[in-house]
């Protein structure tokens, strides 16, 4: 590429700070900066065509010199059973990310996205099935939960960060999407209300400790010993449980904000009962909470949940030994609601519908 020739920033992906920087390089003042973070982050506008209190001009030079994420929804399922809805919408670039919306008496969360595919590989996950494509811009992941908001015509109130991709993996960007989200002059959710999920990347969970910021930190544990970790999750053959433990540790003293350690309960492979009191052992040091989540069949995989009395009988010695935990409420079971599963089945259709015109 011509080195004279300036690459077009994201700007939904810009801090106020950063925007105000942009436009102050074009001669615009400040308070311009400011109105036009209001229209993407609290008026979610889709384009610039809509900042009707920006000139034409300004608005003319910033499309050609920005590029604006707008996602576009190419698939919607509903639940029968709860109302879930789980979206694929389209990158730019033609990739696809999916993101799930759920209601709770608690008010609305979505789920979303942070890399187009996922490099981790766990064994009981549709994410990694054909690896990891790229990474999410801070934009593309707010996009998410502003068209979300759009299309529901519903505040969104809680964020995880626990759909496709492992956001650790994706770390600058997901710090940045965080204090956008976050922000007083933005959408404003608090960081109490923001979740971030891990596979165990021990370097940066430390890293975020050390950020101080107020999110639950969700650490996908899923086995309580590292053999049976380490068939789970690649990943764990780079780091122990023991580290993990000592990282979670550290993240609590770091920023006082209690740790969740999820567990996908797979029949026949880590619900017994031996499993549950191990777990027990790594969770009673820690100031956390369990989840407990029924896997999600994947065809691929052949992994099954526990019948009702299995997962009840797990959870029970939890509770023997007063391991705060909670059995997962199931959310969109009837439309591909785990992770990956409406896009990796989406691609598979493609493929099928693009191999049978090819065969005539």
């Amino acid at each position: 590429m011509d080195k004279g020739i300036r690459k077009r920033v994201d700007i939904k992906s810009l801090t106020l700070p950063e925007l105000e920087a942009e436009l102050a390089s074009m001669g615009e003042k400040t308070f311009r900066a400011k109105q036009m973070y209001e229209w993407m982050h609290v008026k979610l506008a889709r384009g610039f065509g809509e900042m009707t209190n920006l000139s034409k001009d300004l608005r003319k030079e910033c499309g050609q010199r920005f590029t604006y994420t707008a996602l576009q929804a190419v698939r919607v399922q509903e639940s029968k059973i709860d109302g879930t809805k789980k979206f694929l919408f389209e990158l730019s670039d033609g990739n696809l990310v999916e993101s799930v919306w759920m209601q709770y008496k608690h008010g609305n969360s979505v789920c979303i996205s942070s890399q187009v595919g996922c490099r981790m590989n766990c064994s009981f996950c549709a994410s990694g099935i054909a690896g990891l494509v790229r990474n999410l811009t801070p934009g593309e992941m707010l996009d998410q939960i502003y068209a979300i908001t759009l299309l529901t015509g519903e505040r969104v109130s809680n964020v995880v960060v626990m759909g496709t991709g492992e956001p650790l993996d994706n770390y600058d960007n997901l710090l940045t999407f965080i204090r956008i989200l976050t922000d007083g002059d933005g959408l404003h959710i608090s960081q109490r209300n923001v979740t971030v999920s891990t596979c165990g990347l021990v370097p940066q969970m430390r890293r975020l400790a050390r950020e101080k910021l107020q999110i639950t930190l969700a650490l996908s544990l899923h086995a309580a010993t590292d053999e049976k970790r380490q068939d789970l999750m690649p990943i764990a053959k780079r780091y122990s449980i023991r580290e993990l433990m000592e990282a979670c540790s550290y993240y609590f003293e770091e920023t006082g904000r209690r740790i969740t350690l999820e567990y996908s309960l797979v029949r026949g492979v880590n619900d017994s009962e031996q499993d549950a009191q191990l777990l027990c052992r790594l969770a009673r040091p820690l100031h956390c909470h369990v989840n407990l989540i029924p896997v999600n069949p994947v065809k691929e995989h052949g992994f099954a949940r526990p019948d009702g009395a299995g997962i009840r009988a797990f959870q029970n010695i939890l509770e023997k030994n007063k391991i705060n935990g909670s059995i997962r409420r199931e959310m969109g079971r009837d439309i591909d609601g785990a992770c990956g599963q409406l896009r990796h089945r989406h691609i598979s259709d493609q493929h099928h519908r693009n191999a049978h015109e090819c065969s005539f």
